[in-house]
């Protein structure tokens, strides 16, 4: 029993990391088109 709950602690902690990487990439896209939309705005000017 004592092996299946750190298993199962173990597969919480993976997919608490994967689900922060993901929303790391998700805000790093966000900031790249706001980063493209401010240079496109910048070169008009």
């Amino acid at each position: 029993m004592a092996k299946k709950a750190k298993a199962k602690k173990a597969t919480k902690t993976v997919k608490k990391a994967k689900t922060a990487k993901s929303a790391v990439k998700k805000t790093a896209k966000k900031t790249k088109k706001v980063a493209k939309k401010a240079t496109k705005k910048a070169a008009k000017k």
